[in-house]
């Protein structure tokens, strides 16, 4: 799927892990690919019912992609099925955790930003306030995008060191 490439190609954007000090681990990534793909689900909602079928289909590829991802990594299958629910549940945290952040004026994106990308690392306030604000940016970008050209699987993210 186009759309969920972008996402991954967007999420390795070296800028983020250079200069806004996310980890640059397979915790680091999936966050990063987390932090895409909830913007694309946030401004995939507009436009529901007639994005339903593409937001699933997102969802299901991402979660496929995670699967293979663990199973190259050298996870056993037993483990599996329970890491790919707890990286699902994790992943409906971040989207209400994100979406509130969006909707509010506070820093309650930033605090979910500290608490979910830079857990487990020692990060500069700046760092993780320009996060913040590069997903206030893009959500906005996002918005502006038709969705007829969104379904179409053509998506533009913008650069995140701008």
């Amino acid at each position: 799927m186009k759309l969920y490439s972008s996402v991954v190609a967007q999420a390795r954007q070296p800028y983020f892990y250079t200069d806004l000090a996310v980890p640059d681990t397979p915790d680091g990534r999936y966050d990063m690919i987390m932090i895409h793909a909830f913007l694309l689900l946030h401004r995939l909602k507009r436009d529901l019912p007639n994005t339903k079928e593409i937001s699933q289909a997102l969802f299901d590829i991402m979660f496929e992609d995670m699967d293979k991802s663990l199973r190259e990594m050298g996870a056993g299958d037993v483990g599996i099925g329970r890491r790919i629910k707890e990286m699902a549940k994790a992943f409906y945290g971040r989207i209400a955790a994100y979406d509130e952040g969006l909707n509010r004026d506070d820093d309650s994106l930033d605090i979910a930003l500290q608490r979910n990308v830079y857990r487990q690392s020692s990060v500069k306030n700046e760092q993780v306030s320009a996060l913040g604000s590069y997903i206030r940016r893009e959500a906005v970008n996002l918005s502006d995008q038709p969705t007829e050209a969104i379904l179409g699987g053509r998506l533009s993210f913008v650069d995140p060191s701008q």
